[in-house]
């Protein structure tokens, strides 16, 4: 039995803050809106659902008491239809997808959604922990000279793999340069769901492209920005760290949502549906919660290994773009062609909506293998408190 994907879309990306163009939307209705097209696109009947699993980090707020399920009622599906919401930091969405391709592997679902959300606007970043500490004595004892944030840790691959400044920056611009020709030549209106929007003035409008996109973005524009996560304290602690993560070389605060129809492959011939693509295999792994962002490697060893794929026979890779020293890593332990690494621009330039990315990646992936004929497309994204998952997939 396969599981397949018989469609990916995703929103356009929205500045994660007020004023952002899908800052207006609550973010269950975008979700809403997502599922809403994913089913007008592909013409299912919500009704064969046998589950939606949505990926959100931000479960606080509007954002709480399963996000998911509140989206799947909103989008007038069946109330039989059931839902949930799962939190593997930025990976949400990735292990969304996991978890429903193996439902169907395992022969429990026929049909599932695998999608995700996050509006970084309406419930920012720290929301969740309500200003106390969620990490528990045990944890602390474990780690007794204390966690980073992921800024941080963006800094201590950077200076301890060698990653200086200007390469850091020539990456992020050409992750715009991507996007930009991407969008340009119409090769993203696969993926985008159009998303119509109220503004102040109450007029509405439909917005298409991407909002964090800057097509005239250069290295030498970037390398006039100031260090992020300059700290005194951790400068003493890490005297290697040099500070060299700007807002430049980091992906920006996002709203965004995304979502993928899976099911068997008998499903699909029975529903005269004709996929694009099926799962070949999955990985998932820990690692160094302090480096945090490292995951992406062991993982893709992992998911190599257990695939008996060689990166070379793999014609696309998105890495997730959280920063830049992460698919720089990536790119330089596998020795992989930078050609083939997030080929349409990555998270620096389209936006990181933390719940919604792993499903965005597998959107913009599977439309790129069907785009370039290729067969293998494989996708790994970093995680918060040191995990990654790796997934590859093969274009039918």
């Amino acid at each position: 039995m396969d599981a397949v994907i018989v469609d990916a879309i995703r929103t356009p990306s929205g500045k994660g803050k007020p004023g952002g163009q899908l800052s207006g939307i609550h973010p269950a209705e975008l979700l809403t809106r997502t599922l809403r097209g994913l089913v007008e696109r592909t013409g299912i009947d919500p009704g064969e659902v046998d589950d939606v699993i949505g990926g959100c980090v931000g479960q606080a707020g509007e954002q709480a008491l399963n996000i998911t399920r509140n989206a799947v009622l909103g989008a007038g599906f069946p109330e039989s239809v059931p839902a949930t919401t799962i939190d593997r930091q930025c990976g949400s969405s990735q292990q969304a997808a996991h978890f429903a391709a193996q439902g169907v592997l395992a022969g429990t679902y026929d049909v599932v959604i695998a999608c995700g959300v996050e509006s970084m606007s309406r419930v920012p970043m720290g929301t969740t922990p309500m200003g106390t500490n969620p990490r528990g004595p045990s944890m602390a004892a474990r780690y007794p000279e204390g966690l980073v944030n992921q800024g941080v840790s963006a800094e201590l691959i950077a200076a301890r793999w060698k990653f200086g400044r200007e390469e850091l920056d020539e990456f992020s611009a050409r992750s715009h340069a991507r996007a930009a020709q991407t969008a340009a030549s119409g090769a993203f209106d696969d993926e985008i769901l159009p998303v119509a929007v109220t503004g102040a003035d109450g007029a509405e409008r439909v917005v298409s492209t991407d909002e964090t996109v800057r097509a005239s973005t250069t290295a030498d524009g970037l390398a006039g920005l100031r260090p992020s996560f300059t700290n005194e304290e951790l400068a003493k602690r890490f005297p290697e760290i040099d500070w060299r993560i700007t807002p430049g070389n980091s992906s920006p605060l996002t709203d965004g949502a995304s979502a993928v129809l899976i099911m068997s492959e008998a499903k699909a011939a029975a529903l005269g549906l004709q996929p694009k693509a099926r799962f070949h295999s999955f990985a998932v792994t820990g690692s160094d919660p302090l480096l945090m962002l490292t995951g992406v490697v062991p993982a893709t060893r992992k998911l190599l290994d257990r695939a008996g794929v060689s990166i070379d026979e793999i014609d696309a890779y998105e890495v997730n773009e959280a920063f830049t020293p992460v698919p720089l890593l990536w790119q330089r332990e596998f020795d992989a062609d930078p050609a083939r690494l997030n080929p349409r621009g990555g998270a620096i330039a389209l936006g990181h909506p933390l719940g919604a990315s792993g499903t965005r990646l597998l959107t913009t992936l599977v439309n790129q293998l069907q785009a370039t004929g290729g067969r293998y497309g494989l996708q790994t994204m970093c995680e918060g408190g040191g995990m990654a998952n790796a997934t590859l997939v093969e274009r039918l």
